[in-house]
């Protein structure tokens, strides 16, 4: 069979809605497109912990700490599937890691911020997993199998995070003087990098048409990003606060909310690497990955020691 004939049975079933899986045939740059994809979502899950763990020991109740704990639990599976997933594609977890300890792949910008006070952390909830959700929620029905299986799951865990992140928000935003001004503050600085993990323009971004041919996106940035403002200009009428955008109003005739232009130059600084918190991150990455060396040895020598016995029996 002809490389012409795999490729138009790849095809075939990108069309007719068929779950491409690891066995199958696919082109390199199909498979290139997922990696760089699923382990740029894996990243962002275990990079995203840093500035909500940064809060563990300060949540204000115990409640509140036990429910913290748990999402960065909850976050730290979702970067486990996701790097699973990738591996599926014929990349190991190390050489994946080790392209985020070295610059070479990216993570959601987003996570490059600081978390300054309690609000943020239902701002996070609310704006940012919000965001990762508009998203994700289409990629249960992307065409790779095993990343579109896992985000089910993930799915499911963030709807409960933003609920969360939103609760959190509705307590401060009905409390003292200052609560409010907290709640309002924090919404102020989380607004633009939310808008801003949709990614750049579609006219301007390298990889979206491709993928939406591919039907790994299901719904290009600019779509999905309208979808989110549609969604949060609502929400946050319950919360009786405001959204930092004087350009913000319903469009009667689109039938959507108008909103004013992202700082651009803000966002590619950050993906560059000069962000607020870049830096911060990636130390604290590679100091967990070095720190760490020991289990991972332990955990290798122990599985070598069982196999050889189960050989032996």
């Amino acid at each position: 069979m002809t490389v012409q004939d795999l490729e138009k049975i790849f095809l075939q079933k990108i069309e007719n809605e068929i779950k491409i899986e690891p066995r199958d045939w696919m082109p390199d740059a199909y498979r290139k497109t997922n990696i760089r994809q699923i382990s740029q979502h894996a990243h962002s899950e275990i990079v995203g912990m840093l500035p909500e763990g940064n809060w563990i020991t300060r949540a204000p109740t115990l409640k509140r700490k036990a429910i913290l704990l748990a999402k960065v639990q909850d976050e730290a599976g979702h970067g486990l599937y996701l790097y699973s997933a990738t591996e599926t594609l014929g990349i190991t977890r190390e050489e994946t890691i080790n392209d985020l300890h070295s610059g070479r792949a990216k993570y959601s910008s987003i996570f490059n911020y600081p978390t300054l006070t309690w609000a943020d952390i239902g701002a996070i909830g609310w704006l940012v997993d919000g965001a990762a959700i508009m998203n994700q929620v289409m990629l249960t029905r992307t065409s790779y199998g095993p990343y579109a299986r896992a985000m089910v799951r993930i799915c499911k865990e963030e709807s409960f995070h933003q609920r969360q992140g939103f609760e959190i928000l509705l307590v401060l935003s009905r409390g003292s003087k200052e609560q409010k001004e907290m709640c309002q503050d924090a919404i102020n600085r989380w607004w633009w990098p939310a808008l801003m993990m949709f990614g750049p323009h579609d006219k301007e971004s390298t990889h979206s048409d491709q993928s939406m041919k591919w039907k790994i996106k299901r719904k290009s940035n600019d779509e999905l990003r309208q979808n989110f403002v549609d969604m949060i200009a609502e929400q946050i009428k319950v919360l009786g606060m405001k959204l930092p955008d004087e350009h913000l109003q319903w469009n009667e005739e689109k039938k959507h909310y108008d909103f004013g232009e992202i700082n651009w130059e803000e966002f590619w600084n950050v993906v560059k690497g000069n962000g607020p918190c870049n830096k911060q991150r990636l130390d604290a990455r590679r100091k967990a990955w070095e720190e760490g060396e020991w289990v991972r040895e332990a955990a290798a020598t122990y599985a070598e020691k069982r196999n050889k016995r189960q050989a032996a029996a």
